[in-house]
């Protein structure tokens, strides 16, 4: 067969071609919907010094690991696709998987319809099923107006998956635009909630709701800003400075959370750091002898832990007591803490809640608690009895002695009346309890109790105040050595034993060594969920 023929074989062997094809009317080019959607989100969010949605996810999550899930769910409507106002998918941060869900205030305000719940509670749904932790980034103006009763249908779904998934994976909430109406108890129902100074806000009703309702006038900051819901309310349990200091403090918790609540907490390998060995020497020049004199628990903190990293929480909420997250040789724990600093450290009704909530979070997640004592009592007066001391304080003792952790604690120098019992004692059910050698443990002070149990010696010993003074005194030191003194509580069993400050760091190492295997046998998929307390 010669060339020619062949081109003559081969030409009648192809197909015939057609000048045109014919074009489907009901073809979508998804890649192009997907890019002109993200360029208008662009033009909406950066001009307010915000980033798009998808944009947030991968800052967030680890370079190249998203995996978009149902992103053109709903289906087509006339300005796009009708569940567009969230992107939900898969990643990794620091090589762990996690699900992830970001509102797109550049779509309809980032409102939620239908669509939108839907795609949100499938998300939730999968990864219970894969018992991976749930972050959500949230930018909305709430329930979809136009959409009737079927949003508030999906708020009550949502809300119900993450009371299901709530003790059993963890749940961070990134606020970092509005969210209002009943959409703000999607983060508060989270473990954690982290807001920014700039641009987060939640209320329930909006300042020109309560300016029509009451008359009052309100900025949205001053409503529902980061800076209330961080040193008032409660609600948040960190102020990032921006977008990416938020997410930053996202990933360091999350090395400190296992990703479910059958997991071990992380581990890190550890080799002993001359400056960590150091720092735990001097931990007692950090504490000064006088038990009313103020110092910064954090400093102390930071002495004990390795390389003295401390990720504290709700750092400028109900300050006189400190909780936050570290590891000590290598192993992951959780830290209630006195503030002496603040109020002398006393326990009042937010600190109780605070503390309380989170030894409740530890202990979903088996994160052994480290208890710091150094507490003069709970804060008297009537506005925290009004407040509901007796109701909110009973919290605390209630998250504590329900606690299966491994718990530890140590008296740094007082532990008076009541709050010495709700602050992790043996009687409580912690696993290891020690105190310094001038640790004050009784049911009140020196003065205070001579002040009762000896008046009329006291008033016996003339009409002479100076001489009820100098006799005051003299009752108040042989009560101290008699009643206070720390090896009175190892003697009765409520110590293990009275310790060296700067043995602390190692009595705690050893604690959690014999702790590491605690039978916390539970039944059913989690032990118990962290609600708001």
């Amino acid at each position: 067969m010669g060339i020619s023929d062949l081109r003559t074989f081969v030409s009648r062997a192809l197909p015939k071609r057609t000048k045109t094809q014919p074009v489907n009317p009901h073809r979508i080019d998804y890649a192009q919907v997907a890019e002109a959607a993200e360029e208008k989100a662009k033009k909406v969010q950066h001009p307010k010094g915000k980033y798009t949605a998808r944009e947030r996810i991968n800052m967030l999550l680890d370079d190249g690991s998203f995996v978009e899930i149902g992103q053109f769910a709903g289906g087509k409507i006339a300005d796009g696709f009708s569940g567009a106002g969230v992107a939900t998918g898969f990643g990794e941060i620091n090589g762990r998987q996690v699900a992830v869900y970001s509102q797109d205030f550049s779509i309809r305000g980032g409102s939620l319809g239908q669509a939108e719940g839907v795609k949100i509670c499938k998300l939730i749904q999968r990864a219970i099923q894969l018992r991976i932790p749930v972050i959500s980034i949230l930018d909305s103006g709430g329930a979809r107006i136009q959409e009737g009763v079927a949003p508030l249908a999906e708020y009550g779904r949502i809300f119900r998956q993450i009371c299901e998934a709530s003790g059993l994976i963890p749940q961070i909430a990134l606020v970092l635009g509005p969210t209002a109406g009943g959409a703000v108890y999607t983060p508060a129902l989270n473990d954690f909630v982290v807001m920014t100074k700039q641009n987060s806000h939640m209320f329930v009703t909006g300042p020109d709701v309560v300016q029509a309702v009451t008359g009052e006038q309100v900025t949205a900051d001053d409503l529902g800003g980061a800076e209330l819901h961080n040193t008032q309310s409660g609600v948040a349990h960190y102020m990032g400075e921006d977008e990416e200091d938020a997410m930053d403090y996202v990933r360091s918790l999350l090395n400190y959370l296992p990703s479910h609540c059958n997991e071990l907490p992380p581990h890190y390998d550890y080799t002993p750091s001359p400056d960590d060995e150091q720092a735990a020497a001097d931990v007692a020049n950090l504490v000064p002898s006088e038990s009313r004199m103020p110092y910064d628990m954090v400093e102390v903190i930071q002495a004990l832990v390795d390389h003295g990293e401390f990720v504290e929480v709700q750092e400028y909420w109900a300050q006189s007591i400190v909780i936050g997250f570290a590891c000590i040789h290598g192993k992951t724990v959780g830290i209630i803490a006195d503030q002496p600093s603040h109020n002398a450290g006393t326990l009042d009704v937010d600190a109780s809640e605070k503390a309380a909530r989170f030894v409740r979070f530890l202990d979903a997640f088996g994160i052994p608690i480290v208890t710091l004592v150094d507490v003069p009592g709970y804060r008297p007066g009537a506005e925290q009895e009004a407040a509901g001391i007796i109701r909110r304080g009973a919290k605390l003792i209630y998250s504590y002695a329900n606690a299966t952790a491994p718990m530890i604690t140590i008296i740094l120098r007082k532990a008076y009346g009541g709050a010495y019992i709700v602050m992790g004692s043996k009687g409580i059910g912690a696993d290891f309890n020690y105190a310094w050698p001038d640790a004050e443990i009784a049911v009140m002070g020196a003065e205070g109790a001579v002040n009762i149990i000896n008046r009329r010696d006291i008033k016996a010993a003339g009409p002479d105040e100076k001489a009820m003074l100098a006799k005051r005194d003299e009752l108040a030191a042989d009560y101290q050595v008699k009643n206070i003194n720390p090896n009175l509580s190892v003697e009765k069993g409520e110590l293990d034993g009275v310790i060296e400050p700067g043995h602390t760091r190692q009595a705690i190492a050893e604690a959690l060594e014999v702790l590491r295997n605690k039978d916390r046998s539970h039944h059913g998929p989690k032990r118990h969920v962290n609600g708001p307390l």
